[in-house]
């Protein structure tokens, strides 16, 4: 009896010893067995991914999905980030959330009106457009046209909502300076014909936005104006030139004005005024903390009780932080990085070199601005003020911005198999929902044709008057090479026969002079080289 009792006492302590020895040596054998499991089950979904992305309106569908994900999460956060100020000032705790709920209905429909805009009558408009955004940022400027708020005169104050005619001015320089560099490649200009028209408009535009003043916006311009002559195909060594001279110009600006300079030492220094200077970004970091991986839940957000300066707004990124944690922040930069795919591909797959250069400076434009604010909500840059693009509070931006989206939704179904599929009736049910007209194929030599119908044509000779005998004209002469005949008479003594080589000089030298000799056709050979 005391065998039995000793190996059920046993038993567990030994198993419990066992245990970690064969889970170490079966766990191998296991993932070996498992992985061709998981392989097989990952695999259809892969192949369908892979299957869905080679469908000729993948990249359409792409567009207009990240979006509406990014508008309809910068709604939400919008919500949770501005309710408590808004109370706090005595107003409803959905008064910012409605104006944005606004602005982005007005974005939709401009994002509708850039999805039925043909390409060659947006590249018509694009610089009187430009233009005109020229001049409202010069009448922005003006005391009593532009409103001043918070010692920055930048807005138009509309009674319901304020616009940025800066705002407007970052989609102009897109559209036109593609356009223009488009132009002038096909007309294979050199590299000073790139630069002069675009730069110094480029430099005009930034000029205006500084005196407003707004480094922020002048960055994002200064973006613009970098990502067109990078993808107008500049060389590396002005590039880099351009590229240095505009770092520099920034530092410089960076250190002119007094809140400018601060922010610059706030982030050399960051404990250097921990409640004055630094709070902000201070507080930002303890925003993203807080959050961990899963966050606090949403709604959740302990830093928006006024503990975090412009929360709804430059620093909407560490209120995501904090209420979804780390994967909500992925997930805001996982949208983001399938844009970037989303815009290269279609600038890759496009044969319109307008559509190319203005998909991947636009994408440019947003992506760097998406990744600067997140750089200084995160400590790795100097706070600029730049806003999260569809994400941060801000009508202008998010109405633009939404502008934006749907010129490159409409340039992703100008691709030449999105075309195909169009005209073939494979249009989907989006597209006929919203009834977009069905876009044209490109080609180059329809486009050379439209170029020269646009040249001014020379104007046509004077017909000599009635009873006056017109001059007789007289053949041109080709151009001069060595002697008078020039490379055409030397092609002529270059065939001919012995009997010519052996000739005299002076037969030769007359023989360079049979450039006006007849085109018809002569009896013998002495008449050939006879004056008429």
């Amino acid at each position: 009896m005391t065998a039995p009792r000793r190996a059920a006492k046993e038993s567990p302590r030994q198993a419990a010893k066992e245990s970690p020895r064969q889970a170490a040596k079966e766990s191998p054998r296991r993932a070996a067995k498992e992985s061709p499991r998981r392989a097989a089950k990952d695999a259809p979904r892969a192949a369908w991914f892979v299957a869905w992305l080679a469908r000729p309106l993948a990249s359409f569908h792409l567009v207009v999905a990240i979006a509406i994900l990014l508008t309809l999460l910068g709604l939400v956060m919008v919500l949770s980030a501005s309710s408590v100020e808004s109370y706090a000032d005595g107003k409803s705790a959905y008064s910012l959330f409605m104006l944005q709920v606004a602005m982005a209905a007005f974005g939709a429909v401009l994002f509708y009106i850039a999805l039925r805009i043909p390409m060659r009558v947006m590249r018509r408009l694009s610089f009187p457009v430009f233009a005109l955004s020229v001049v409202l940022l010069v009448l922005v400027l003006i005391p009593g046209i532009g409103t001043k708020v918070q010692g920055s005169q930048r807005w138009f104050d509309l009674g319901v909502v304020s616009v940025q005619p800066s705002e407007i001015a970052k989609v102009t320089l897109v559209v036109w300076g593609s356009h223009l560099l488009a132009s002038r490649q096909t007309e294979k200009a050199g590299y000073k014909d790139l630069l002069m028209p675009l730069v110094p408009a480029g430099l005009l535009v930034c000029f205006l936005v500084v005196l407003e003043p707004n480094l922020s916006t002048t960055i994002a311009l200064g973006i613009v104006l970098t990502s067109l002559l990078w993808f107008g195909g500049l060389p590396l060594r002005m590039f880099v030139t351009i590229a240095v001279s505009g770092g520099v110009a920034a530092g410089v600006l960076a250190l002119s004005a007094g809140y400018r300079s601060d922010r610059m030492r706030a982030f050399f220094s960051p404990g250097s005024d921990p409640q004055g200077i630094g709070y902000q970004a201070r507080q930002a970091k303890f925003s993203l903390a807080d959050g961990g991986i899963w966050g606090r839940g949403l709604g959740q957000s302990r830093a928006k009780w006024s503990y975090l300066p412009n929360a709804h707004n430059d620093f909407i990124f560490a209120i995501i932080g904090e209420e979804l944690g780390f994967l909500g922040c992925a997930l805001v930069l996982g949208l983001f990085a399938l844009f970037v795919y989303a815009g290269l591909r279609i600038a890759t797959r496009s044969a319109d070199p307008f559509i190319r250069l203005l998909t991947g400076s636009a994408t440019t434009w947003i992506t760097g601005q998406a990744f600067i604010n997140v750089g200084y909500v995160v400590g790795l840059l100097p706070v600029t003020g730049l806003q999260l693009p569809l994400v941060s509070a801000g009508g202008s931006s998010l109405a633009i911005t939404l502008l934006m989206f749907g010129i490159i939704a409409n340039a992703a179904r100008h691709e030449p198999e999105a075309v195909a599929a169009l005209q073939a009736g494979q249009d989907g049910r989006f597209s006929r929902l919203l009834r977009l007209p069905i876009p044209e194929m490109y080609s180059p030599a329809r486009a050379q044709a439209a170029r020269a119908r646009k040249k001014p044509k020379p104007k046509p000779k004077p017909k000599p008057k009635a009873g006056v005998k017109a001059a007789p004209q007289r053949r041109a002469l080709p151009p001069s090479g060595r002697g008078r005949g020039g490379s055409d008479a030397a092609a002529r003594r270059s065939v001919d026969s012995d009997t010519a080589r052996r000739t005299s000089r002076s037969t030769e030298s007359w023989r360079s002079t049979r450039a006006w000799e007849p085109s018809y056709p002569t009896k013998h050979d002495r008449d050939r080289g006879r004056s008429r």
